[in-house]
């Protein structure tokens, strides 16, 4: 049995704050103690307790002053796009015909996507993220290398191979038929698996056929406990497009419906221009509208009212993301820090309690996975992230001012990024540290 204790300062979520003064939407301990046992959190509280809980003989790690929060969680990412990231000057559909569709290509080579899964995962460890969801390529090869890279981590993940057999380069389609076998032998070979999560995964609806999106309905009513990932309503000229493809659809949110394909685990991507039917929709169907504010911005593709889709008489489950490679950054701090800004050009602001929250606990209750991730309970899993707010000179300078939680925090989600994170604990071992270069 393999024991740890950690000592540092302590923060957990228990629900959303509703304010920058809710202090009772968390658990901080000021000293504090995290025992580990076997990758998963047996003890929190005061480090004295915590301490004579876990004996004499075990091996601690002090921690203090930094924060020890649960590890953030990227809810949408693409991680054949590593090479694509900063390509200049176009919006979506001609960023992904000129940039992402041909660098794709390059992952039917099982050992090009071997690398690139180590190199991407490593790169979410260096920022704090221990848990994403990811798309894959359309090749099989693509899915294998980034779930077998996962687990040889014993990273929770949640990803699935892209379903695409139109509109696309040749190289870089399926067919209904191979895209359902595909799906088939991959969800039995990594669902379960370690700590891996299949997710079904047709791309949108622009690059599937009518027949395709049937296979994944049918996929989705074989498997109902697994995740389901596609796009929505990112870009005017997408939005188009898809109602010509689909000229009987109400509109966009409607092509999902009729497929099958909107539930409690379905993860849409942007989700920016919904009317108020859509919104409805996906509210009554337990939906999840995944808020990407890096990739929007960049792309040009609009500003996500999230503040509105929360406030709605049906209120919008949300998740945050960085989208990379449209979203021009790994980090989840940069992410709520653009996160921010939109919110506040809607007119509205965010406390740094609640984006906390939501890269933690708010981002696992939107995958269904919070008793296992995004927070500190006894009992879940200890991915963990330690953060230090006086990590740069500038950071240091302005920590002589600051004199509360909800102020810290905010100061490493808009001046922060991976010199913030300390160190990375995935599974209860380190990892961050044990990264090469």
């Amino acid at each position: 049995m393999s024991t740890l204790l950690l000592r540092g300062r302590l923060l957990s979520f228990l629900t959303e704050p509703e304010s920058i003064e809710d202090r009772a939407s968390y658990r901080y301990e000021e000293d504090g103690g995290l025992l580990i046992r076997d990758g998963k959190i047996a003890a929190m509280g005061d480090f004295h307790l915590v301490s004579r809980e876990a004996g004499r003989d075990v091996a601690v790690v002090d921690h203090r002053p930094h924060l020890i929060l649960p590890g953030f969680i990227d809810t949408h990412a693409h991680f054949p796009q590593m090479q694509v990231i900063a390509s200049y000057g176009t919006e979506l559909l001609e960023w992904l015909n000129k940039y992402t569709f041909p660098e794709e290509t390059r992952f039917a080579n099982l050992q090009h996507g071997r690398r690139i899964a180590r190199l991407f995962l490593d790169e979410l460890i260096r920022q704090g993220t221990t848990t994403v969801v990811a798309y894959c390529s359309v090749h099989k090869e693509s899915a294998d290398a980034f779930f077998a890279e996962a687990e040889s981590r014993d990273m929770l993940v949640v990803s699935g191979k892209v379903m695409m057999d139109r509109n696309a380069p040749d190289a870089l389609t399926d067919t209904p038929q191979t895209s359902y076998d595909d799906t088939k032998e991959l969800i039995a070979r990594w669902h379960g698996r370690a700590r891996g999560h299949y997710a079904i995964t047709p791309r949108f609806a622009i690059t599937s056929s009518p027949e395709q999106m049937e296979m994944a309905g049918a996929l989705a009513a074989e498997h109902p406990d697994l995740h389901i990932q596609t796009h929505l309503s990112e870009n005017h000229a997408e939005i188009a497009f898809t109602q010509e493809l689909y000229p009987w659809s109400k509109d966009y949110t409607d092509i999902y419906e009729h497929y099958g394909l909107a539930g409690p685990k379905t993860l849409f991507g942007h989700s920016i221009h919904l009317s108020e039917r859509e919104a409805d929709a996906l509210s009554d169907a337990g939906s999840i509208a995944v808020f990407c504010p890096t990739s929007n911005l960049f792309l040009g593709s609009g500003l996500f009212d999230y503040q509105r889709y929360r406030k709605r008489a049906k209120p919008l489950r949300i998740s945050t993301a960085t989208d990379v490679g449209g979203g021009t950054n790994y980090s989840m701090l940069r992410t709520m820090d653009e996160g921010y800004k939109i919110i506040a050009l809607n007119g509205e602001k965010l406390n740094p309690l609640a984006s906390f929250w939501q890269i933690t606990l708010g981002n696992a209750k939107a995958l269904s996975l919070e008793e296992k991730i995004g927070t500190l309970d006894i009992g879940t899993d200890a991915d963990l992230v330690v953060l230090d707010a006086k990590a740069t000179p500038a950071m240091r300078l302005r920590m002589e001012r600051i004199e509360t939680l909800a102020e810290e925090l905010f100061l490493m989600q808009t001046m922060g990024d991976d010199r913030c994170v300390r160190e990375v604990y995935v599974a209860g071992k380190r990892a961050k540290s044990e990264l090469a270069g």
